[in-house]
């Protein structure tokens, strides 16, 4: 898949790639949110990516296709040295810089050969940079689900169902992979369950001595372990 918002860099790339016949173009996209709708639909196993694009740029695009099932070989086009640091952190196999020269992108392909032939199902989620949005899967389409709609999220069996403002939807992430990505704005309170740090209102133990968490936007109160329940009351002394 060729990822870019200038048509006459996307037809560049086209020209090169068709000398090589191995290589079959199944999606093209114009910006980061494309290209996961693109690549959730066609699967693609190599997506060659531009960094800067209007919307979602190509780093945040790469961090969530570093988290699907079947994770494609993501290479950089792009025309700014700045971002090759960055890009690595995003699992980024290749960096090429435009305009794209054909002996770069025949070693790109080489490495995205290799890197195909030795891939591992399950996310790999790089944790120097956090994404802005958590990326659901719905039968074939996905749902890009901002981190601030969070409100808790809850581990079921090989899932994470994300609670959030618009409803619940399911995830293939860890739960330990996601408090690690956003620890800033998630806090445990329980071995399957995370809560975003302004969603705790107050604690609150029961007629059996179980501590359960209230949320600023209600629903159901979360159970909260008893290992957790000391750091969850540090956290709510400085909440506002």
């Amino acid at each position: 898949m060729i990822v870019d918002d200038e048509p006459l860099a996307r037809e560049r790339l086209r020209v090169l790639l068709s000398a090589d016949p191995e290589v079959e173009i199944v999606a093209e996209a114009g910006n980061g949110m494309e290209a996961l709708q693109a690549c959730a639909e066609c699967n693609a196993e190599l997506v060659l990516l531009d960094i800067a694009m209007p919307g979602m740029d190509g780093l945040e695009a790469a961090r969530h296709l570093s988290t699907f099932r079947a994770r494609p070989a993501v290479v950089f086009c792009t025309a700014y040295d700045e971002y090759a640091l960055s890009a690595f952190d995003a699992a980024a196999i290749d960096y090429l810089m435009k305009p794209v020269r054909r002996e770069r992108l025949a070693a790109a392909l080489q490495r995205a050969r290799t890197f195909l032939a030795g891939r591992t199902a399950g996310p790999a989620v790089p944790a120097e940079r956090a994404r802005t949005h958590l990326c659901a899967r719905l039968r074939g389409s996905l749902r890009l689900i901002p981190l601030e709609d969070v409100r808790y999220l809850q581990a079921e069996e090989k899932y994470v169902v994300v609670h959030h403002a618009g409803g619940q939807d399911l995830i293939e992430e860890s739960l330990r992979s996601l408090e690690e990505e956003f620890s800033q704005r998630l806090v445990r309170i329980h071995r399957s369950c995370l809560v975003a740090r302004e969603e705790l209102r107050e604690l609150r133990r029961d007629n059996d001595g179980r501590v359960h968490a209230l949320l600023r936007h209600g629903g159901e109160p979360l159970e909260v372990s008893r290992r957790c329940v000391s750091t969850l009351r540090q956290q709510l002394r400085h909440l506002p």
